[in-house]
């Protein structure tokens, strides 16, 4: 490698680190539209090339997805989440993955978690019933999710709620798709009162059991024939 081309390698890394800051910080949010070229290239101080070179990588990796004709869109915010999305799991293949990460989140949450992250935890089956009497779909699966990533977020292991963080999209993405078929028949509607009580009282054991007995039922609610109009109305 000349002394050029390894001064370019370091540039392109360097971009791609700053690039990928932006992602991760939130500053360019999932979903969202990225600045142009042109204004990257004036922000950056950098050559049109590299810049292009530091994007594929990111595409590459999965956090970025190039649009033709509109731009580059943020897909993900690790190259882990990236790389679930781009497998486009069946929410069987997605349940089977959260049965270990939600016993394990729900044990270690019992006895780590925080009144601050308890309060929100209720906060969010507050809005989880809201919406189930709503018949809010999107409402729901968002609140159902978040509650769960709380309870990932209290296990005060930041690996577990990076993983759970990668699952969001496409579990999101698999709830949704079966959602339309079921509907809210069979779907769980107990809210996980017993989940929270066990995390308040710090049973380790029960929080597991519980845990995994949502999951149980959200596997029935998927093997369950697909609800009739009548049913809908």
């Amino acid at each position: 490698m000349t002394l050029a081309s390894a001064r370019r390698s370091v540039l392109v890394d360097d971009v791609i680190q700053r690039l990928r800051a932006e992602i991760t910080s939130g500053r360019w949010p999932v979903g969202g539209r990225i600045p142009t070229e042109t204004a990257l290239i004036e922000q950056l101080g950098i050559a049109r090339g590299t810049l292009r070179e530091a994007t594929r990588a990111l595409i590459h990796a999965g956090l970025l997805q190039a649009r033709q004709g509109d731009g580059t869109y943020v897909r993900a915010t690790s190259e882990l989440s990236g790389a679930i999305q781009r497998l486009d799991s069946e929410l069987g293949d997605v349940l089977e993955v959260r049965q270990a990460l939600d016993a394990q989140a729900a044990r270690l949450a019992a006895v780590r978690v925080s009144p601050e992250q308890l309060t929100r935890l209720d906060d969010l089956l507050a809005r989880r019933s809201t919406a189930w009497r709503d018949r809010d779909r999107d409402a729901w699966i968002e609140a159902d999710y978040a509650f769960h990533q709380g309870i990932a977020a209290g296990s005060g292991n930041v690996l577990m709620d990076n993983l759970y963080t990668a699952l969001g999209p496409a579990l999101r993405r698999s709830m949704t798709a079966h959602w339309d078929e079921h509907g809210f028949d069979g779907a769980d509607r107990r809210g996980h009162e017993d989940l929270l009580d066990a995390l308040r009282e710090g049973d380790a054991g029960r929080a597991a059991r519980s845990a995994v007995s949502n999951i149980d039922a959200t596997d029935d609610w998927r093997g369950a024939p697909p609800a009739s109009p009548a049913a809908e109305s």
